[in-house]
């Protein structure tokens, strides 16, 4: 199979039977053998049963149910997991993202060998306040932590190699950062391309300003996940031995002071240099403590599922 488009979706009960046409016409003009994944992620409106119509009329619709509402990030690995194609498409069902790229970012994984394209949306029709700024703001910072030099991390419609999407882990809300995941697993040839982007035609955007906030604190995570998940010990032992360090320093210099130099000074309780020392000598036994603990729960932790499936439609 040479493509499957993964399409997670909240509500989108308007858009699906459009874009299921055009993502069709698409592949049929270009020869492709394909799969449409609908992952309908707690939809309280009538997607499921549009998504049941289009899999009677097309077997190449297969549709996930979740139980409830979890999150894009875990519909996209539920989606993931049941991809089969050599190049993985993933866009956004509010018919903002142009199936007619997919011919080009499936040859730039085929023909230039690229182990994930992503889209930049270099012309958007969103709100200049609202999102925008923000999110050129959030892709700088994103940039500038990360190491990869994306215009648009939020971008929803990029094109995988399937080996990316079998050996990546998207969990929480990482949707966001899935070049960055691609690059810490190995897949360093991340490439970039301007995509059309359109004014959304039905329904309302799901997401808010919080979105975000919520990025920036995932960056932090994945920041941290990147260098120390498999080795916690490494960052808060480190600065435990800096606290302890400088805890035993004054310590070692009030001892001197009041058995050598003014043995007549100052009771050591009384001197700021005392509580200075004990502070980061706590502090310090505290960050080994939480080193340890990262490191126990890192070889004792149990993958649990992070999602329900409801139904699924010609799996």
């Amino acid at each position: 199979m040479n493509i499957s488009v993964v399409i997670p979706l909240l509500n989108e009960q308007e858009s699906l039977t459009e874009l299921h046409e055009w993502i069709a016409k698409v592949m049929l003009s270009n020869q492709f053998s394909y799969e449409i994944i609908f992952i309908d992620d707690g939809s309280t409106d009538d997607s499921w049963k549009v998504i049941q119509q289009l899999s009677q009329i097309d077997h190449n619709v297969k549709g996930i149910r979740f139980l409830r509402n979890f999150g894009k990030s875990q519909a996209l690995h539920a989606g993931f997991e049941k991809a089969q194609g050599d190049v993985v498409i993933t866009m956004d069902a509010d018919l903002q993202d142009n199936p007619e790229e997919i011919p080009e970012l499936y040859r730039m994984i085929t023909n230039q060998h690229y182990d994930l394209v992503s889209g930049w949306k270099k012309k958007r029709y969103d709100s200049v306040i609202s999102k925008n700024l923000p999110s050129k703001l959030f892709n700088w910072a994103a940039r500038q932590t990360s190491g990869v030099k994306l215009n648009d991390f939020n971008c929803g419609l990029k094109a995988y190699n399937l080996d990316v999407v079998k050996n990546i882990d998207v969990n929480g809300e990482m949707h966001r950062y899935i070049p960055v995941l691609a690059k810490n697993a190995g897949f360093s040839n991340i490439g970039e391309k301007v995509v059309l982007h359109q004014a959304r035609k039905y329904g309302t955007t799901k997401f808010g300003m919080n979105r975000f906030i919520h990025g920036f604190l995932d960056l932090l995570t994945i920041w941290f996940l990147s260098r120390f998940a498999r080795r916690p010990m490494h960052l808060f032992g480190a600065l435990g031995v800096i606290m302890l360090i400088i805890g035993l320093g004054f310590t070692l210099y009030l001892g001197i002071d009041k058995v050598f130099l003014n043995p007549g000074g100052r009771l050591i309780t009384d001197r700021p240099q005392f509580y200075i020392a004990l502070s980061t000598m706590v502090i310090g036994t505290q960050f080994f403590i939480a080193g340890f603990l990262g490191e126990i729960i890192l070889r004792t932790k149990e993958d649990k599922k992070r999602y329900l499936i409801n139904d699924e439609l010609n799996f």
